[in-house]
């Protein structure tokens, strides 16, 4: 109990601080999102994202993109990748503000599962399993939402626990 309180704490002072941030403010100062940083400036998205929005961002950790097969981030990396990294990346961003509960009405409003359409064109689904958001990419992998509501000048940033890709 006492450690859900200092996460609660955390995300609540998180949360408050972040106003004046933009949505990639957020992610570079989190160590936990260096790779999605990373990956962020080699795909020369950093001055969009820093733009007027709103954008609602599902930022992987650098623990989800450890999950992805060895070598996929370098190779994603390299200048050559540059569109294909794009376009992963776009792939977790929706225009719009949504914030968890926009998120979980939702998924509620469509009898429990909610299509989002990402900046890229694909579709992210979206459903409740357990206390949890679940986001199925179109390949039917998936990822949990583990913070949600880090809300910056330009848009609100959801955590989450696994690289999602488009087809």
């Amino acid at each position: 109990m006492k450690k859900l309180f200092v996460i609660l704490f955390a995300l609540v002072s998180s949360a408050a601080f972040s106003q004046s941030k933009d949505v990639v403010d957020i992610a570079i100062g989190s160590k936990d999102h260096s790779t999605l940083v990373a990956a962020v400036k080699a795909a020369d998205l950093v001055t969009t994202l820093k733009g007027k929005g709103p954008f609602t961002v599902f930022a992987p950790t650098n623990a989800a993109f450890d999950k992805l097969p060895a070598g996929t981030v370098e190779t994603l990396l390299k200048p050559e990748n540059k569109a294909q990294l794009a376009k992963i990346l776009t792939y977790h961003v929706v225009s719009g503000n949504l914030d968890a509960a926009a998120v979980v009405a939702a998924i509620k409003a469509g009898n429990g599962k909610a299509v989002l359409t990402t900046v890229s064109g694909g579709k992210l689904t979206g459903s409740i399993e357990g206390d949890k958001v679940k986001l199925t990419d179109e390949s039917g992998n998936s990822a949990y939402v583990v913070v949600a509501d880090l809300k910056g000048s330009n848009g609100v940033v959801h955590v989450i626990d696994s690289v999602v890709l488009p087809k």
